[in-house]
């Protein structure tokens, strides 16, 4: 708090400084030149002082703002602009640290100091969590694939197989989740090399609809669908997973015999995909968050799932050069909207 007082006293006294210094100089120049013309035009030059005044203040305020702009308010406004940029997590951010003034150049040292170890930091992290996550494949690969086979063996009465498919669920959950986490690494670190094509994205969002038909048929679902014919140049096998996740979830979070609504279609030069369902909601603390990693709320805890699969979809929709949002309804349950590029 000292610190900042002392920060202000000292903006605010050599501001005091400058403008005093902008009219003794002003009003010293203004009567020399008053001065020269009279000795020399005599009675020929009649300029009031004070219109000199004004005039110099004016010239001399000019001369100062640019100068000031220059060592001061382009600098910061250059700081900030790099600062809003690592905030979207670009760390490869620097700045010319060789300025006239010595505050702002050790202003933009520490800026680079601190966006370099924050690089680093973001690298373990993302490396430790890709190694990791690669370790744990093969054993969860492997106590899959021995569960597997106790199903088939004659052997293991009907209480063991309870535990034998309750070890299956389990590893199956775990793989997907670090699958989703490797994936999630791989487009956070932009190492994903995937192809571009062109494809029909409702024939996809059908795929997907038959593809969940067990679980919406077995709700007593009703599915409200149009969709039309609409093209996209993009990841076809990333842009799977988000109509999968998305419909997933108004599954999970739809009462019984509920309805699920999905439009697809193209406005105001935009791909526009919506999903709606009438479930309980989101609340709105949790509105702001359900795109973040491993954040579930109170009512998602309940349900299976991980925290992984809006995130990753929404990467996955960034990666398309496109976004997504989610807004509660006025009667009840929430809308999903996913914008795309038209090719």
């Amino acid at each position: 708090m000292k610190n900042e007082n002392k920060a202000k006293f000292s903006m605010g006294f050599w501001f005091s400084v400058v403008v005093l210094i902008e009219n003794v100089v002003a009003i010293g120049m203004s009567t020399v030149v008053v001065t020269v013309l009279n000795e020399i035009f005599g009675e020929w030059v009649d300029i009031s002082p004070a219109v000199l005044v004004f005039l110099f203040s004016i010239t001399i305020g000019i001369v100062l703002t640019f100068f000031i702009n220059k060592l001061y308010l382009a600098p910061t406004m250059k700081l900030n602009e790099s600062m809003s940029k690592v905030a979207k997590g670009d760390f490869t951010v620097r700045l010319e640290d060789k300025m006239m003034v010595k505050e702002t150049a050790n202003m933009y040292n520490n800026f680079n100091l601190m966006v370099e170890e924050l690089g680093s930091l973001e690298t373990i992290q993302s490396d430790f969590v890709s190694n990791v996550s690669h370790e744990f494949k093969t054993p969860i690969n492997a106590i899959e694939g021995y569960s597997m086979l106790l199903q088939g063996c004659k052997d293991v009465n009907k209480e063991q197989l309870e535990y034998v498919e309750k070890i299956l669920f389990n590893t199956k959950r775990l793989s997907t989740l670090v699958g989703n986490i490797l994936l999630l690494a791989k487009l956070d670190n932009k190492n994903l090399q995937s192809k571009r094509a062109k494809f029909r994205l409702d024939e996809q969002i059908r795929q997907c609809i038959l593809a969940q038909e067990i679980q919406w048929v077995e709700k007593e679902i009703e599915l409200d669908v149009e969709m039309e014919d609409v093209e996209f140049c993009g990841t076809s096998e990333l842009l799977q997973y988000v109509w999968s996740n998305l419909l997933n979830n108004a599954i999970k979070f739809s009462p019984q015999k509920g309805v699920i609504s999905m439009r697809l279609g193209i406005d105001n030069g935009r791909i526009v995909f919506t999903i709606k369902d009438n479930g309980a909601g989101i609340q709105e603390k949790d509105i702001a968050h359900v795109f973040d990693k491993f954040y579930q709320s109170d009512s998602t805890r309940k349900m299976e799932g991980s925290g992984l699969g809006l995130a990753l979809a929404k990467r996955i929709v960034e990666v398309n050069d496109g976004e997504i949002f989610v807004q509660n309804n006025q009667d009840k349950g929430c809308t999903f909207t996913v914008k795309l590029p038209v090719i």
